[in-house]
């Protein structure tokens, strides 16, 4: 074996199955120096958001120990990635960096920066994938661009599509003879304090790669047979939710895939399901190519003619959406489940993005934020895009007509009112047919569920049909772009 070891460098890939820069780095027969570095300024002003801190502590610590048990050690490192793997690859003798490429802007502008820094060094930087299915550069329209639509996105994506084999976990995984420094997790303060605002998140999550590959495998065996039907239902366990593995590596999305084929086949399951959880997994793939694409994406309308949207400045409605207080049920159960698990139902998040975007005519990058600081599952591609989409002013966005009603979505996706009855309890008395718009239900209803509006439970901040017609009229007088 080589006295020259050489460094993987961890990023979203917090995983030791099916980590193409980890096997080849074994492979290598050298010693490795394995690092995680924390480097907040490279974000920006996307760095990690507070429910994101504490998933990662989670997950480092899950895999270090993972590492460990495997005879190796996970070194962590804070500052300037760059400058810290030169300082590591100088301290070690490394030969060779191994890493898993990222697509966001600042991983990008990073990775140049890297090959600057080490261009004239004897140190090899060596990227591979596995952070998507497909790279961003393999599709283009027949015109050579970019998709910028998802229906022929996902026909070119799936028509020669080759996932390849799972890749093991090392058994093993030597370290270099010599003792390296580092960091301590817990000097990191990734974890809340002064409050400990995360019981709930401990109550409903097993970050780190056990609980990714765990959770896949119930969703396989269990929720995928009907996804295609209860997906929707925020009231049922109808979800995959992998999302938050997905966001950090815990687990990749080529393993989903070959898990859902698999699962067809062994278990006979209807197409309908598996097709649909496959499109979520390549709106995903999708989402990622726009970014990489449009940089600009996190920040910037993707329609130019949305730079003259008239959008509303109200902190009062923003705090009021941010803190489930809006006196929609839907809504505001969506914001609480938010706050108290750090994960909101997909259907419900294009309820509550509809109703800041459209009802209260709010900046979408308002919501974007929040969801950036609250969410575990918070991902710059999905985060954008998806706003982008329920606001219509992104690529392949949602039609401007299509606004939610609140009301209409509660009854139709929660009819018994599980939903809002956990997240808004002082709600759970009334009967469901009046659950979901509680300003319309009788006197003796509310009296009966102790429900005194504007005291125990807001009135609406906004009229839905007023609401739906003043967006409707700014939508409609917008010129039509054709990008």
């Amino acid at each position: 074996m080589s006295a020259n070891p050489v460094i993987v460098w961890f990023r979203n890939d917090l995983r030791l199955h099916d980590h193409p820069a980890l096997t080849a780095a074994v492979k290598s027969g050298t010693p490795l120096v394995l690092v995680y570095i924390l480097d907040d300024d490279a974000a920006g002003h996307w760095k990690l958001g507070g429910a994101s801190r504490w998933w990662l502590a989670n997950s480092l610590d899950a895999l270090a120990k993972d590492i460990e048990h495997r005879g190796g050690r996970l070194l962590l490192r804070r500052g300037e990635t760059s400058n810290q793997l030169q300082r590591l690859a100088e301290e070690t003798h490394a030969s060779a960096i191994y890493f898993t490429r990222g697509y966001e802007p600042s991983a990008v502008a990073l990775e140049s920066r890297l090959h600057s820094a080490f261009a004239k060094t004897q140190v090899a930087l060596k990227r591979y994938g596995g952070r998507l299915i497909r790279e961003p550069e393999e599709l283009r329209t027949a015109a050579g661009k970019p998709f910028q639509v998802y229906s022929p996105f996902w026909r070119a994506f799936t028509s020669d599509l080759l996932v390849a084999k799972e890749l093991s976990a090392p058994r093993r995984l030597v370290p270099p003879a010599e003792a390296v420094a580092s960091e301590k997790l817990t000097d990191w303060n990734l974890l809340p304090s002064k409050p400990d605002w995360s019981s709930g998140l401990a109550d409903t999550w097993v970050p780190g790669e056990e609980g990714a590959r765990s959770r896949l495998k119930t969703f396989a065996a269990g929720a995928l047979a009907t996804y295609a039907q209860s997906r929707d239902r925020p009231d049922q366990c109808g979800t995959s939710r992998l999302s938050p593995h997905l966001a950090f590596g815990e687990i990749s999305p080529a393993a989903c895939w070959r898990a859902a084929v698999h699962a067809q086949h062994e278990k006979e399951l209807g197409e309908k399901s598996v097709e649909t959880f496959m499109r979520e997994l390549v709106w995903r793939e999708f989402s990622y190519s726009l970014l990489f694409h449009l940089p600009e994406m996190p920040e910037k309308a993707l329609r130019t003619e949305f730079s003259a949207f008239p959008w509303r400045n109200s902190a009062a409605d923003l705090k009021a959406w941010r803190r489930g207080e809006t006196g929609y049920p839907i809504v505001d159960a969506g914001m609480r489940e938010l706050w108290s698990t750090g994960y909101m139902h997909n259907r419900v998040r294009m309820i509550v993005a509809s109703f800041l975007t459209k009802h209260l005519l709010l900046h979408w990058t308002e919501g974007e934020a929040c969801f950036w600081d609250t969410l575990v599952d918070a991902d710059l591609a999905n985060n954008s895009a998806s706003w982008q989409w329920v606001a219509g002013c992104g690529a392949d966005a949602a039609p401007y007509f299509r606004i939610f009603n609140p009301i209409l979505q509660g009854q139709k996706f929660d009819p018994e009112g599980k939903y809002v009855s956990k997240w808004v309890p002082e709600l759970a008395r009334l009967p469901a047919s009046e659950l979901h718009s509680p300003w319309a239900a009788s006197v003796s209803a509310l009296q009966r569920a102790d429900v005194k509006l504007g005291k125990t439970y807001p009135e609406p901040i906004v009229d839905h049909q007023i609401a739906r017609e003043r967006a409707l009229k700014i939508y409609q007088n917008l010129p039509r772009s054709t990008s």
